[in-house]
């Protein structure tokens, strides 16, 4: 008897595809960085079996139950989510009243392109007075807080102002740059703080949701521009090219403000995280080294035969860490999160102090008070960055030969000296010489590199001649900084 082809059955080809997609999708969250595991696939087939698949919104949280481990993935799965499982296809989606709920008719796609709200496919008017007519129904969805309608006009922007037929191989036929530039939400900005401060909100209060507005529908109109992308060119390729990877993966020198925020809220978990797991480490290596004569004493009642081992207590020790910080440039804000870690961290150490330059030495360890608020001490920190440059341009050697000459105190036996910047030095001097010393004087020494590897010694970048001298490594993104600085503990 043999078995027969599920695809050849009713339903069989449908069934093929949904499971087809459901690898893919996992596959695609894996490849963002998310840790999904053959149990929680399996875990995520059981809870998918249970919920009613009408319901686009019960699918998602069931997938995010099943597969999401930290809040700070979650963007990334949602924005993966909505690729792999849209709402619907073609400009059908703009018929959509919001963005969760839909069974995924492909047919929708077809019926919408007419007798749609504002006529929104591809081919409408786009001129002056449809523009403007546009920001109108924009502006007053924003000031209703009307969700439904934001994820109307959403789609709208990329179908009537982001289409871009007729181009060439291997371009896509959508931007959501050319429709947010051409719809540019900013402009509205003063007109809808206007209108919060005439319902008695406060300045700073009416700016913070007006800015959380023009946010999110900037992120709408992104998905919507990687949705019909994906469906020219698969969803592997916009999940392999156009998707920003998750906070933890994405480097550090190419991190937006709205990316800065959420890297401030993830410091402290993941400060709390590395705590335990190194309590847990310490825990589980107390026993010292082997006592040979203890041990040789108590095989005395076996007969000679070391049925237990004794060992000599372990002498736990905590080095000092000194911090010498590049804050020039992009690279500030590696700097400052990584100083941030380690603060987070300073139980782990005798003593920590920390120092910033550009080509002048200026020690910021006061800054890092205990509970004081991670908004308050970046902008201390921020603050501070000017007191750190009296030419204006990177000086690593200048910066090694004052250290050296006014915080020789900082460095001793017990010591761990943390260098961080990407050692471009304007083609001045390196001090090379100075460094060494310091680094000899060190009980370990390290250089931590925002820049791809591949970068190193391009332009004015001097890594490779600081990398004989101290141990240099490539620290691009927030996975790579906690595996260091768990190894550095």
């Amino acid at each position: 008897m043999t078995t027969p082809d599920p695809a050849s059955e009713p339903g069989g080809q449908a069934r093929s595809g949904l499971l087809d997609r459901h690898i893919a999708f996992l596959e695609a969250l894996r490849a963002a960085g998310l840790p999904v595991s053959l149990a929680e696939d399996l875990d995520a087939v059981a809870v998918l079996t249970a919920l009613p698949w009408d319901d686009r919104a019960v699918v998602r949280e069931g997938y995010a139950a099943a597969v999401v481990k930290r809040h700070a993935q979650r963007p990334t799965f949602d924005a993966l989510f909505d690729l792999y499982f849209p709402p619907l296809v073609g400009d059908g989606a703009t018929r959509l009243g919001a963005d969760d709920g839909a069974d995924g008719d492909e047919d929708g796609g077809a019926e919408g392109s007419e007798g749609q709200e504002g006529g929104d496919v591809p081919g409408s008017r786009d001129n002056a007075e449809a523009l403007r007519d546009f920001r109108e129904r924009l502006e007053a969805a924003m000031t209703a807080g009307d969700e439904q309608q934001l994820a109307r006009l959403a789609a709208e922007a990329v179908g009537r102002f982001g289409a871009m037929p007729g181009r060439g191989p291997g371009l896509s036929s959508w931007s959501a740059y050319t429709a947010l530039q051409r719809v540019a939400p900013g402009e509205i900005v003063d007109r809808l703080v206007q209108g919060l401060l005439a319902q008695g909100r406060g300045d700073d209060e009416a700016r913070r949701a007006v800015a959380q507005q023009i946010g999110g529908f900037t992120r709408r109109v992104e998905a919507d521009a990687r949705r019909r992308i994906g469906e020219e060119k698969g969803a592997e390729h916009v999940a392999r090219t156009a998707l920003r990877p998750s906070i933890d993966r994405l480097d550090f020198l190419a991190m937006r403000r709205t990316d800065l925020e959420q890297m401030r809220r993830e410091i402290y978990p993941l400060a709390r995280r590395l705590a335990t797991r190194l309590t847990q480490e310490h825990h589980a290596q107390r026993r010292g080294p082997l006592d040979f004569r203890r041990t040789v004493r108590a095989s005395v009642s076996t007969g000679g035969v070391p049925l237990t081992t004794h060992h000599k207590p372990k002498r736990p020790h905590r080095s000092e860490l000194v911090v010498l910080c590049d804050v020039s440039g992009s690279v500030a804000n590696f700097a400052q999160f990584t100083l941030l870690l380690v603060f987070a961290l300073r139980e782990q150490f005798t003593k920590v102090r920390a120092f910033t330059f550009i080509d002048h030495v200026h020690e910021v360890t006061h800054h890092f008070k205990p509970g004081a608020d991670v908004v308050d001490v970046m902008a201390d920190l921020a603050a501070s960055a000017s007191h750190a440059a009296l030419w204006g341009r990177t000086n690593y050697g200048r910066a090694i030969e004052k250290f050296a000459e006014q915080h020789a105190d900082a460095i001793g036996p017990r010591t761990s000296l943390l260098v961080l910047g990407d050692a471009r030095s304007n083609y001045s001097d390196l001090a090379l010489t100075t460094l060494a010393d310091l680094a000899g004087q060190c009980r370990h020494a390290w250089w931590l590199n925002p820049e791809h590897r591949r970068h190193w010694d391009t332009g004015d970048s001097a890594a490779s001649r600081y990398a004989d001298v101290v141990p240099m490594v490539e620290c691009r993104n927030l996975t790579q900084l906690s595996e260091l600085v768990h190894d550095l503990l």
